[in-house]
């Protein structure tokens, strides 16, 4: 019955084991969203701070505060998933303490025990005349290989406390350790509800002006829409001629998509293969537009359709491809600015708002190859890319494509 016992605890012990490792890593993944966002922040700040506006635009004034917001958000989610998960640590830590305490105090009990006996036993006879009472040779032998034995066993169990007050004291230490970082945890997000909150001050009081006006603004999201909608329909219609000419060669009159030769869609396999992990079209930058229909982040009265990811980043930034492919076409938009499509199979990656391109149709490319610079708003300062996938005609989320840093 009690080997069982022993058993069912020495299973729960090592599930306990198991179960801490599993959320040490858990952790450590916490741990590096966070230390991301911050370094996300920190680049975010610099860059919206950096912006010179020749004019003022309070909508392009919102949109700023509501990416800081939106960070520090995310900033303080992560900051108490991370400390949730320190304190689950911590109260494993703790009973792994009281366990090693409760074994600690056997071992010396046992160890007490035995050093008192050992010494009741020298005191009523001697090693020497234990070995000289043996009734013969193989007796005597037996009985000096059981005093070295216990004496082995003796300076082990003398070792193992030693050990086991070892492990007691790292734990004490790690345990202080995680203690004091949760501390500091939670002194950051303090930190950030405080600067969350001035900035959602800001935030109202600006949209209070923009509401005086909303009309105006709204004519203003109308107008970029309709524009974007044009340039969208443009690349549409390079796409489709482009399917059309490759369903031309291979002799399929009929097809919807791409008719691709082998290596096409071995290409088109490796690119779905490393979908969540392709690197982003940028080197550095934010995501100020997300993919779809949605209401306009500062307009909720407004609604905007977005048909890819408008991606803000440095001036002087370059757009760089996210797999290894094709040019397909360079396309003229409004205001001199360009778009590269560069094929991938029957998947095209398109990068627009190009204020130079440094590819032409037709030339191959590698991941992370820098394919032109992107434009900069002389009135806004601002530099975004807009980011397009398609597979054939059809749109798809970038943001479920690219890496999350």
């Amino acid at each position: 019955m009690r080997v069982k016992i022993n058993h069912i605890i020495l299973v729960l012990f090592l599930l306990i084991s198991v179960h801490a490792v599993a959320q040490k890593t858990k952790r450590q993944r916490l741990e590096a969203r966070r230390t991301q966002l911050q370094k996300d922040k920190i680049y975010i700040n610099a860059l919206l701070s950096n912006t010179k506006r020749k004019e003022k635009n309070l909508l392009n004034d919102l949109s700023d505060l509501n990416s800081k917001i939106k960070i520090s958000e995310e900033l303080i989610t992560a900051i108490e998933n991370e400390s949730k998960e320190l304190g689950n640590e911590i109260y494993l830590n703790q009973l792994e303490i009281n366990k090693l305490k409760r074994d600690l105090n056997a071992l010396k009990k046992d160890y007490a025990d035995m050093i008192f006996k050992s010494y009741k036993s020298r005191s009523q006879n001697s090693r020497t005349m234990f070995l000289l009472s043996s009734e013969n040779f193989y007796q005597a032998y037996k009985r000096f290989q059981y005093m070295k034995q216990y004496a082995s066993f003796r300076k082990k169990q003398g070792e193992k406390i030693l050990l086991k007050t070892e492990e007691l004291q790292a734990l004490t230490d790690s345990l202080l350790v995680k203690k004091n970082k949760k501390e500091l945890l939670l002194a950051e997000r303090k930190k950030e509800q405080l600067t969350i909150e001035e900035e959602r001050q800001k935030y109202k009081s600006l949209l209070t002006q923009v509401k005086k006006k909303e009309s105006k603004y709204k004519r203003q999201i109308r107008k970029f829409q309709k524009e974007q909608d044009r340039i969208a329909a443009q690349i549409d219609k390079i796409i489709r001629a482009a399917i059309v000419a490759s369903n031309k060669k291979s002799g399929n009159k009929s097809g919807s998509g791409f008719s691709l030769t082998p290596e096409a869609k071995a290409l088109a396999s490796e690119f779905v293969s490393n979908k969540g992990k392709l690197p982003w079209p940028v080197k550095k930058g934010y995501i100020s537009t997300y993919y779809g229909k949605q209401p306009h982040p500062i307009l909720k009265t407004a609604t905007i359709q977005s048909n890819g990811l408008r991606i803000t980043t440095e001036k002087g930034s370059k757009a760089r491809a996210v797999f290894n492919g094709t040019v397909l076409a360079v396309q003229i938009m409004s205001g001199n600015k360009k778009a590269v499509l560069i094929q991938h199979g029957n998947y095209i990656s398109i990068y627009k708002n190009l204020a130079h391109v440094l590819v032409k149709k037709g030339d191959k490319v590698t991941t992370k190859q820098e394919i032109g610079t992107i434009f900069t708003d002389r009135i806004t300062g601002k530099t975004i890319l807009g980011f397009v996938l398609t597979k054939n005609t059809k749109t798809e989320n970038p943001y479920n494509w690219i890496s999350r840093k």
